[in-house]
Parts: structure tokens; sequence; C-alpha cells
């Protein structure tokens, strides 16, 4: 919005009004905030994760320095010239490797592509048990920052079991075509062998009892024959 101050000159003979326009604009900064995630992020060996961060407002962060680290990890007290380095380091539009953790490297990276929506995700690929631990999403030039959490945890047996059940001796995957299922180290017959069998036995009954009665009838004509002679 534009104001005007008046000011007034008298004189002898002359009155001047002198109009003067000024700004009374105010601008405010906005407070960048770093929003990463609330829950941990869960992972087994091997497995690749990322770690989200993303800057709220959207701010292309294309050419400013983007720092991961561990801020548990803490330099060695002995060596007073040791440093903890950089989990990944993005600095001048690139990343620099040799202030790196050297048990990171070559396994992070972040979304170039993104980086000018505010996208300061990483990726870690391949992680280990030794991954296990808070990270810590910082850009400086912004003073703004988040924590994310990554648990590394085995597989267990039981989750195994849950999805594909293995054989309790071999510890193999069951072939899917194999007609019988394996639960608890017992055997059950599917369905369509149970009708299978059930019909079988149930023919071998009704012949079992022709025959029987085939017999017994038999035997009656040969005893009434006896008793006749």
């Amino acid at each position: 919005m534009v104001h005007f101050e008046v000011f007034v000159f008298c004189s002898t003979f002359t009155l001047w009004t002198v109009f003067v326009p000024f700004s009374t604009a105010v601008q405010t900064d906005v407070k960048v905030q770093v929003n990463g995630s609330l829950q941990p992020i869960m992972a087994a060996p091997g497995d690749d994760v990322i770690l989200p961060c993303q800057l709220e407002p959207r701010e292309d962060v294309r050419d400013k320095t983007v720092e991961w680290s561990k801020p548990d990890l803490k330099p060695d007290p002995s060596d007073r010239l040791s440093r903890v380095g950089y989990v990944h380091l993005y600095r001048d539009k690139r990343e620099v490797p040799d202030m790196k953790i050297p048990a990171y490297a070559q396994r992070t990276a972040l979304f170039t592509d993104a980086l000018k929506e505010g996208n300061i995700s990483l990726k870690i690929v391949n992680v280990t048990l030794a991954d296990t631990g808070r990270y810590r999403c910082y850009v400086p030039k912004l003073d703004c920052h988040s924590i994310v959490e990554l648990v590394v945890e085995p597989r267990s047996v039981e989750t195994w079991t849950t999805e594909t059940p293995l054989h309790p001796k071999i510890l193999q995957t069951p072939d899917p075509n194999d007609e019988t299922a394996v639960t608890g180290g017992r055997l059950f017959l599917s369905v369509p062998v149970l009708g299978v069998f059930g019909c079988v036995l149930l023919i071998l009954g009704f012949g079992v009892s022709v025959y029987s009665l085939k017999l017994r009838g038999q035997h009656q004509t040969v005893s009434q024959d006896d008793l006749d002679v």
C-alpha cells in the first residue's frame, strides 16, 4: 500500500503543499522447515531404503549444501584431529565423497532431479545391521534440519513362515504344485486328494460287502444240499 505524507511550507507570500509518497509494505520472512518421518524406517539386511526429508515450503536447494550425518557418532577422544565424516555430503552441486564415512562409500545418493522441489531424501542401498541409528539431514544456509531413525533387523523365522512356509527339516520352500502342505511338521492332504481317497474307500467297502453277501449265499446253499442228502 502506498501512503502520502503532507509537508506544508509557509513563506511570506506563498503557501506550498508537497505530497511525498512512501511505501508501508512489510516483508515477512517465512521459516523453512524440514519434514522427515515420525516413525522409524524398518528394514532387513540387504534392503534398499529411503530416508525421507522434504523442505516446507518447497525451495530449490540445488545450489545449497545438504548434509546427512549420524549425530550419535562421536570423534575419537584420544585423537584431537579426528572427526566424524558424513553419511552423505552435497556441496557445490555435487557429492563430496572425500568427507564421507568409509562404510557408506558408494551406498548413498540424493535424488538430484528432486532437489529443485526441496526433496533432500537420502537413499541407502544394501543396508547392514551397523546402519541402525539416527540420521540428521541439515541445510546450513537455511539453518533447518530433521532427524530420521533407521532400524535394521534380521528377518525372523516366524516372519518368513507367515509368507512362505518352509519344510521343518530341510528349510526349503515347498513346491507350489505339490498336493500336500507342510504346517508345523504335520502332513495335511489337500481337498482333491481327500475326495479321491474317500471314493476309493467307498468303492472298496461296497465291493467287500457284495462279496461277503455272495459267500454267505453260497454257504447257505451248500448247507441245504447236505440236509437233503
